[in-house]
């Protein structure tokens, strides 16, 4: 989003008009700079179609929505894929069962779906994404009625449900009822850190030590929609990743009556505070690729955008930051 202001007239009245290149969550200006090339630059898909998609009907899977999570395994054995990408399924109908499954792949953009699917059984598995941590792959997701949940893992086929969270303003009482969706996670130094939306109108931070109780650091946003026209009314976080000393958001946004969603970008020192990307959205809008992450393959970042077929683009290539 430019802000626009002119200066004084030139020779014959000409206007020399000043753009400042980028915009926080609340409108401070910042220098597009802060965004590495090899975050925001995914020029074209590879290989050029969907890499996954829905099966073909009658399927538990003939729809696929949302946000996924693939993890990629540099280390794994030889005989074991490298890939492993979790989805959400269901029949098509609007409250069909939203169930969880798994597809394997050696290289990312060929996938097998796992024989043991769906991998949830009655539970409502949607929009997810996975922390592993100490031996165990902790999913937050949406449950039924946009409610945050947690299940986990250490196989990543077998999943335990160990419920909704319970997230409460900074004062210690409950978040007001209602949806609280699209969960994601960031873990450091022991502080889990919970980016939540509700009803997309905005991005809320909660931490939490043990995993059982989040508090809200502030009781506004970190993240609101707009100023721009690409996320001017709803939004929601996929992603956090740390790069070149800096905190990087991958989130989409919408513009209320258009149905199209995109993938976009925002930077911050704390996760607290929050920059966006003046080169928005990172993909055109009419392409309705949103639900995006970004997954490195050991040469480039790959941003995969998730909803409701899965795409690939290739970054530029650059060295991951040491852990």
């Amino acid at each position: 989003m430019f802000k626009l202001r002119a200066a004084p007239a030139l020779g014959r009245g000409i206007l020399v008009i000043l753009a400042v290149f980028a915009v926080t969550a609340s409108g401070r200006a910042v220098e597009r700079n802060l965004f590495p090339a090899e975050l925001v630059e995914f020029p074209q898909p590879e290989p050029g179609l969907p890499v996954f998609a829905a099966a073909a009907a009658p399927a538990w899977d003939q729809r696929i929505r949302e946000r996924g999570w693939i993890l990629f395994d540099r280390q794994a054995p030889p005989d074991q894929p490298a890939w492993r990408l979790w989805y959400t399924g269901y029949d098509g109908t609007p409250t069909g069962l939203r169930r969880l499954g798994l597809a394997t792949s050696n290289d990312g953009l060929h996938w097998t779906r796992h024989p043991d699917n769906p991998l949830s059984g009655e539970h409502w598995v949607e929009d997810m994404m996975i922390v592993p941590h100490a031996g165990t792959l902790h999913m937050f997701a949406e449950g039924r009625d946009d409610q945050a949940h947690l299940l986990t893992s250490t196989d990543g086929i077998r999943w335990t449900r160990v419920g909704a969270l319970d997230v409460r303003m900074c004062d210690g009482t409950p978040i007001a009822a209602g949806p609280y969706g699209t969960p994601t996670v960031w873990l450091e130094d022991g502080v889990w850190n919970l980016f939540y939306e509700r009803r997309d109108a905005g991005i809320w931070l909660a931490r939490s030590a043990d995993l059982k109780v989040w508090r809200n650091v502030q009781d506004a946003p970190v993240i609101v929609p707009g100023p721009a026209e690409y996320d001017r009314d709803l939004v929601a976080m996929n992603q956090v990743i740390r790069h070149s000393g800096r905190y990087f958001a991958y989130y989409h946004g919408s513009k209320s009556g258009t149905r199209l969603w995109s993938t976009a970008i925002a930077t911050s020192t704390d996760l607290v505070h929050w920059s966006k990307y003046e080169g928005n959205p990172l993909r055109p809008v009419d392409e309705n690729k949103s639900s995006g992450i970004v997954v490195h393959d050991g040469q480039r970042f790959r941003l995969y955008t998730m909803h409701n077929q899965v795409h690939v683009h290739l970054g530029k290539p650059v060295v991951l930051d040491p852990p």
